[in-house]
């Protein structure tokens, strides 16, 4: 049995080369970049007005002035700004050389062919500076960088049309167990619902990956093995349930007999101590407890922290955030324990009624916090890790202080 920290461990030095594949950009947001990409022109591309206004010469200040001229917007006009004039100019509209600052348009009094400008004009007021946002050569976006929104938007004010991606990471998910029926097939006897493979395979779609539905697999080990050797192509296998020592659960002898190496087998946790990573080839394997919340909550620590991994991105490790609380967590030392909860920005509220083998407070809690084993109260603050993304380049403590 291993440790919370010696699992995380694992997981961060796996070595993992993934493809990448060249997208345009409106079809790159999510994905995480492959390349280097260094800015190929300045932003601005020239001197500019910052409003709709008066370019102007500050010696002319408090004074009447003739109107020289006007410049639109797009226009490629190159004018010297005469002393004594001013120059009207639209927003974004190249400046005129010999401009020392631009005077918006409701603070001159017109005059019809003049204007009266105000006493008070601070040199470069309104004006921006070809490179002030982006320098030409200067880095954007590194390899291991999720394309969000707005840097999809940087890459366009570049020229850039493509952009070299790492694949999505593969996924596959099958079920096992008599005991469970799919939501789409009838439930007989004594069996239940499986809440899990369907929790597990939309989360994954939320986290990016590409996932498959190898759809449920009789207790039978020649059955798990053929699904298991159908699932190689993936990068990851995720399954739940089926790796104790019950005489019905034949998933860990299948996985054993397709030659899996184990990394780690059993995690000093709370709940999810059956949690085993493996490896067949260049296939992972995560198996996670067959107990609901118990299986959402490893997967959210080691599942999400994997998946990261495998995809490329530099920023895999949870970022966990501090966080107060409102009344103080009596604990049972023992195990590293993990408690789901709510956070309202400032507190965190552990949920009120939560068991291993529960499904409905995965659906109500925003994260999570990591008891230290140690511990026998928390009292004022913690590390809660949220389920929304917050991540970091370097490992992080995640694990609360007593």
């Amino acid at each position: 049995m291993v440790s919370l920290h010696e699992a995380l461990q694992c997981i961060t030095q796996i070595e993992h080369a993934p493809r990448y594949e060249t997208l345009c950009i409106e079809e790159a947001v999510g994905r995480i970049c492959a390349q280097e990409i260094h800015a190929r022109i300045d932003l601005p591309v020239f001197d500019n007005s910052a409003m709709d206004g008066y370019a102007i010469k500050l010696a002319d200040a408090g004074k009447e002035v003739r109107i020289q001229e006007r410049l639109m917007a797009g226009q490629s006009k190159d004018l010297q700004l005469e002393p004594g004039k001013a120059i009207k100019i639209m927003t974004g509209a190249k400046l005129p050389r010999g401009c020392e600052a631009v005077v918006p348009q409701e603070y001159v009094e017109d005059l019809g062919d003049r204007v009266k400008l105000p006493q008070d004009v601070k040199l470069h007021a309104n004006m921006r500076f070809a490179g002030e946002d982006i320098k030409s050569g200067s880095m954007l976006i590194e390899p291991g960088e999720k394309l969000c929104a707005y840097a999809i938007g940087v890459l366009a004010s570049q020229g850039y049309s493509y952009v070299r991606t790492f694949e999505q990471v593969k996924v596959a998910i099958f079920s096992t167990g008599n005991e469970l029926a799919m939501h789409y097939e009838p439930r007989s006897g004594a069996q239940i619902y499986n809440s899990n493979t369907p929790a597990l395979l939309a989360r994954c779609k939320e986290l990016g990956c590409a996932t498959r539905f190898l759809g449920k697999i009789e207790d039978d080990p020649k059955a798990i093995e053929e699904a298991i050797a159908n699932a190689l192509d993936a990068d990851l296998i995720i399954t739940s349930g089926g790796m104790s020592v019950g005489e019905a659960d034949f998933t860990k002898a299948a996985f054993k007999s397709m030659g899996m190496e184990i990394l780690f087998s059993k995690i000093a946790i709370k709940p999810g101590k059956p949690t085993t990573l493996g490896k067949i080839g260049s296939t992972y394997v995560l198996n996670l407890p067959g107990n609901p919340l118990a299986a959402i909550l490893n997967f959210e620590i080691f599942g999400r922290t994997l998946i990261y991994k495998l995809s490329g991105r530099a920023d895999y490790h949870l970022q966990p955030l501090a966080a107060k609380l409102k009344e103080k967590i009596s604990l049972k030392p023992g195990r590293d324990t993990v408690i789901p909860g709510t956070f309202d920005g400032t507190f965190f509220i552990p949920l009120a009624h939560y068991a291993p083998g529960m499904v409905r407070p995965a659906s109500l809690m925003d994260g999570f916090i990591i008891a230290s084993k140690d511990a026998k109260t928390l009292e004022k603050t913690v590390r809660f890790i949220p389920l929304w993304e917050s991540t970091s380049k370097e490992a992080q403590e995640v694990v609360s202080a007593v």
